[in-house]
């Protein structure tokens, strides 16, 4: 028999949020972003002003943390559209994830970056 793998569902890392949709936000992330899934941790890239994934190693801004996904979102091929909480929000920490390479260091940083927006990691 075949194993599945049952990945997050859309807002399952969500404990809490502001009223009506404060906290969220529907955003562009940038073609060439690799496929994330719900509970990402998500990063603005200064030069367009898009989404793609938090990286603590880089410098053209998604070194910064500025959100978390909402639902999988693909941008591999093209820009597309997803929902992030941008705000006002707790979520379950053990539910974020980080593209490859992000050490518990990095995450630690994502943390400092997303409570600073009042996204709270519980």
């Amino acid at each position: 028999m075949a194993t599945k793998t049952e990945t997050a569902h859309a807002g399952e890392c969500i404990l809490s949020e502001a009223s009506g949709t404060r906290s969220r936000e529907a955003v562009t992330f940038a073609s060439g972003t690799p496929a994330l899934i719900s509970g990402e941790v998500v990063a603005i890239v200064t030069a367009s002003g898009k989404y793609s994934t938090y990286d603590n190693g880089a410098a053209d801004g998604t070194e910064t943390a500025a959100g978390v996904l909402i639902e999988d979102v693909d941008a591999s091929a093209a820009d597309a559209t997803g929902v992030i909480l941008r705000r006002d929000a707790e979520v379950i920490d053990s539910l974020l994830t980080y593209q490859a390479g992000q050490d518990a260091a990095a995450q630690d940083a994502a943390k400092v970056d997303l409570t600073a927006l009042g996204i709270l990691a519980r």
